[in-house]
C-alpha cells in the first residue's frame, strides 16, 4: 500500500515553478520532472499532476482551474443534500397524507 503525504503549498508552488524554469536545461518535460521530483522528495507522477493543474490554472492547458474545481465540488455536494432533503420532504408529505386519509374513513 502506498504511503499519503501531503505537501505544503509552499512546497507544491516552489516544485511548479523550478519545472517551469529548469525545462530548457532537460531533454524533455518528463526528465525535468522527474529530477526535480527526485530534489523535493515526491513522486514525479504527484509531481507531474500538481504542474498540469498549475498550466490549467494559468490557461496554458485546457480544463478546469482550481478554483473551479472547488466551486463544483462545492455545487455537488449542495446539490446532493437538497435531493436529500427533498427526498425526505416527499416521504413525510406522503405520509402525512396517507395519515389523512386514514383519518376521514374512520
Amino acid at each position: 500500500m502506498s504511503k499519503s503525504t501531503r505537501y505544503s503549498p509552499e512546497v507544491k508552488e516552489r516544485a511548479v515553478r523550478m519545472v517551469f524554469e529548469h525545462q530548457d536545461e532537460h531533454r524533455s518535460q518528463w526528465s525535468t520532472i522527474c529530477s526535480i521530483a527526485e530534489k523535493i522528495g515526491c513522486s514525479p507522477e504527484t509531481l507531474r499532476k500538481w504542474f498540469q493543474q498549475a498550466e490549467r490554472d494559468q490557461g496554458l492547458r485546457p480544463g478546469l482551474t482550481t478554483e473551479e474545481r472547488a466551486r463544483l465540488k462545492e455545487l455537488e455536494r449542495e446539490n446532493k443534500e437538497l435531493r436529500r432533503a427533498n427526498e425526505i420532504l416527499r416521504t413525510a408529505s406522503a405520509f402525512f397524507a396517507q395519515a389523512e386519509l386514514d383519518r376521514r374513513l374512520k
